[in-house]
C-alpha cells in the first residue's frame, strides 16, 4: 500500500513500527542530546536531530552519480543506494525507494503550513527529509524521497573494500 493512500504501490511499505501500530516505537540507537551534539557537527545536528533542512543545491550529494550505498550519517545504517537515485532537479538528493523495507520510518508532518510525510532513519530516528508522490517523474514508485545530503554518507565499493 502507498504511504499516501490505499492504492497499492511497488514500494516502499511503512516501517515495521507503523505496521505494528506502535508509531512511536523506540529505535535501536538511543543517545542523549548531549551525545548527539558531541558526535555531530552543528549543521548535522540541526538537520538530523532538529528536523532542519539544508539549502537546495548546496549539499554534497544533490548532483552525485557515484555508485554506492547511502548510509545514515548519524548511525551508519544503510538507507538508500545509487540504483534508486535519480535527477529530480530539486536541489536535494532524490531516490524513488529506500534500500529495503523497514530502513526508514514515516511521520505525518504538518509543520510550516504544509501536509507532508517526513522520512526518518528507522535505526536512530534521525530526520532525513520528506517523501512526495504523484509528481510525474516516471519512477517505478511515482515517489520522490527528497533527502538532505548532510543526513547521508555515501559509501562506494572502493570505500567498503578498505
Amino acid at each position: 500500500m502507498s504511504i499516501f493512500s490505499n492504492r497499492p504501490k511497488v514500494a516502499p511499505v511503512p516501517s515495521p513500527d507503523a505496521a505494528s501500530g506502535t508509531e512511536n516505537a523506540t529505535p535501536p540507537v538511543e543517545k542523549t542530546d548531549e551525545e548527539w551534539r558531541r558526535e555531530l557537527t552543528p549543521e548535522e545536528y540541526r538537520v538530523l536531530r532538529q528536523a532542519g533542512t539544508e539549502r537546495p543545491y548546496t549539499g554534497e550529494y544533490w548532483d552525485t552519480h557515484t555508485a554506492g550505498v547511502y548510509n545514515c550519517r548519524a548511525c551508519g545504517a544503510e538507507l538508500f543506494t545509487s540504483n534508486e537515485k535519480f535527477d529530480s532537479h530539486c536541489g536535494w538528493p532524490s531516490f524513488w525507494a529506500p534500500l529495503a523495507d523497514g530502513t526508514v520510518r514515516y511521520i505525518h508532518d504538518r509543520t510550516m503550513g504544509m501536509d507532508r510525510v517526513e522520512v526518518r532513519c528507522a535505526n536512530c530516528d534521525s530526520h532525513l527529509g520528506h517523501v512526495f508522490e504523484g509528481e510525474g517523474y516516471g519512477t517505478p514508485t511515482d515517489q520522490r524521497f527528497c533527502i538532505n545530503s548532510v543526513s547521508l554518507k555515501l559509501v562506494t565499493a572502493d570505500d567498503s573494500a578498505k
